[in-house]
C-alpha cells in the first residue's frame, strides 16, 4: 500500500514549525444535520476519504444523491459518479426524492478519467470545497490492464483516490457493498486505506423499538468521533431523522 500522504517535509521537522492549510481546517457543512452528526458533529474533512457501506436494499444511493443535492445547495461543489446505474436511473430517483438543487453527475468507471473530470470541475470552481461520491467501487477500474480487472483492483482503485484527495484536498466518498450477511465484500486492506468508515444498515429486530428503521453509524473515523447511532425513516421523499442513541 503507497499512499501519497508525504507532503516534503524533512524528516525530523520541529512540529512547531508545520503550518496547516487552512483549506484543511475548514470542515465541509453538508446540510443534513444527521450526516454532520454521523461524520463527527461538524461535517466532513477536507483530503479525507469515507467508504459508505450497508446491506442491500439499505438506501446507499438514496442516500449519497440527497447527500450531493444537500451539499450543491450549501455551495458545495459535488460530484455524484454512477457506474451502478445509468444517468436516466439517477435522474429518475432525484426527482422522485425531489433533489433540484443542480449537482453535477458522471458515469465514469475508468477512475484516472473520473479524476481528470473532477480537476476540470475544480478548476473552474476554485474557491469551493469539493466532495466526490462514487456509486460504487466494486464498478471502479484503475486502468492497469486496460478494461480488464482483477482481484486487487479495488484496492488500486481506492488508493489512486485517495493520493488525488491527499493531493487536492477534495473530498470522496466510496459506497463499498457488503453481502446480505452484512459482510464487507473487499479486501480488509481497504478499510485500513481509508480515513472514515460509515456503515448503514436496517433494523430487522422486531423487539427493537427502532424496527424498521435505517440505522446509519460511524465505525472508523480518524477525524472526529465515532460510534453514535443515527436512526433514519425512509420515506419516499428520501430520509427523515428520527432518534440518535450511542452505540
Amino acid at each position: 500500500m503507497k499512499l501519497n500522504v508525504n507532503q516534503g517535509f524533512t524528516f525530523g521537522t520541529n512540529i512547531n514549525n508545520i503550518v496547516v492549510p487552512d483549506a484543511l481546517r475548514r470542515r465541509i457543512a453538508t446540510g443534513l444535520d444527521y450526516f454532520d452528526g454521523v461524520a463527527g458533529g461538524q461535517g466532513l474533512t477536507p483530503s479525507s476519504v469515507i467508504l459508505f457501506t450497508g446491506t442491500p436494499g439499505a438506501g446507499k444511493t438514496t442516500m449519497m444523491l440527497t447527500l450531493a443535492d444537500a451539499l450543491n445547495a450549501q455551495g458545495v461543489t459535488s460530484v455524484f459518479n454512477t457506474g451502478e446505474e445509468s444517468l436516466y436511473q439517477v435522474k429518475m430517483t432525484a426527482e422522485r426524492l425531489g433533489l433540484d438543487s443542480g449537482f453535477a453527475v458522471g458515469e465514469e468507471v475508468m477512475v484516472p478519467e473520473l479524476l481528470k473530470g473532477c480537476d476540470k470541475l475544480m478548476a473552474a470552481n476554485p474557491d469551493k470545497p469539493f466532495v466526490l461520491i462514487i456509486d460504487s467501487l466494486q464498478t471502479m477500474n484503475d486502468g492497469k490492464y486496460g478494461i480488464n480487472t482483477n482481484s486487487s483492483t479495488a484496492e488500486r482503485a481506492l488508493e489512486m483516490i485517495t493520493d488525488w484527495c491527499k493531493l487536492t484536498n477534495a473530498c470522496a466518498i466510496v459506497i463499498g457493498q457488503v453481502g446480505k450477511d452484512g459482510t464487507f465484500s473487499g479486501k480488509n486492506k481497504l478499510k485500513h486505506m481509508i480515513d472514515a468508515m460509515c456503515e448503514m444498515w436496517v433494523d430487522d429486530d422486531k423487539k427493537s423499538e427502532f424496527y424498521g428503521l435505517r440505522v446509519m453509524e460511524m465505525t472508523k473515523n480518524r477525524f472526529g468521533g465515532a460510534g453514535v447511532r443515527f436512526y433514519l425513516e425512509m420515506t419516499k421523499q428520501g430520509f427523515e431523522f428520527v432518534d440518535k442513541v450511542p452505540a
